[in-house]
């Protein structure tokens, strides 16, 4: 991998990452429009720049790494609780999942469910439009429609906030659990994937990793917060419609 395509996927990592449109998906079909092949340092790439994912959700939410927030953390890893469990069990049967048509298809469901939750949604008859009001309920609820995040297409951010407007979140506060849940989602199979491939950050290229992973942190940092600021005027359907252009595209050229 040279830097311009490191540059490219920590674009699309930052972008894709916190965004209901599947980082995993886009990376997938990047990396093979790319011609990058799937060898085990460029798997430690995606590691490093998942990782930078992580730092930007924490600089973005510093104000919430208090003792008083500390109920707020305890409904963010009981929504942990279902994808890790299935995702420790299943692991190796879900990476039989990772191909274009699977991805593509999922753009696709994902982006009806979407153009149908907007049809229905009010958001001024919501129960919960601050983060801190989540109960322990719609957070295990919230954790359970994540686990559908593990069908490569599906997008973690998407199924989580899916779950959160189904169960009485407005977007805003949605899509900021799901920013939080990523932490010990995203900490969890970064964590995995460096035991897996530990070698490879000293003998891949150090350069190549560093710029992936300032690339990705900064795209990140800043699409949080322009996605905070979108959906104070606008709803999900622009992207439940780039779900499903961008999933059609994927099943012609397949």
């Amino acid at each position: 991998m040279d830097i311009i395509q490191a540059i490219i996927l920590g674009i699309v990592e930052g972008i894709t990452e916190f965004l209901p449109i599947s980082s995993t998906g886009h990376l997938i079909v990047v990396s093979k429009w790319l011609a990058i092949e799937q060898t085990d340092a460029n798997k430690a790439f995606e590691v490093i720049i998942q990782f930078s994912a992580i730092l930007a959700v924490i600089a973005n939410y510093k104000d919430k790494f208090t003792f008083k927030h500390y109920d707020l953390w305890l409904k963010v890893c009981l929504a942990f609780i279902p994808v890790g469990v299935v995702g420790l069990l299943f692991h190796n049967q879900i990476k039989e999942f990772f191909t274009i048509a699977i991805v593509g298809t999922m753009f696709i469901v994902g982006g009806i469910i979407f153009l149908t939750l907007e049809y229905f949604h009010k958001e001024h008859h919501v129960k919960v439009d601050e983060v801190e009001a989540i109960t322990y309920k719609q957070a295990l609820w919230i954790g359970i429609a994540q686990v559908f995040a593990l069908i490569p297409g599906t997008s973690r951010a998407g199924a989580s906030i899916v779950g959160g407007l189904l169960v009485g979140l407005n977007r805003k506060a949605s899509a900021e659990f799901s920013f939080l849940l990523a932490l010990p989602v995203l900490a969890a199979a970064a964590g995995f994937d460096i035991l897996k491939h530990y070698k490879e950050f000293t003998d891949g290229n150090l350069l190549v990793l560093m710029v992936g992973f300032v690339t990705s942190f900064l795209v990140a940092y800043l699409t949080i917060k322009l996605f905070v600021r979108f959906l104070d005027k606008f709803t999900f359907v622009g992207f439940g419609i780039y779900r499903i252009l961008f999933g059609a595209i994927l099943l012609w050229m397949l």
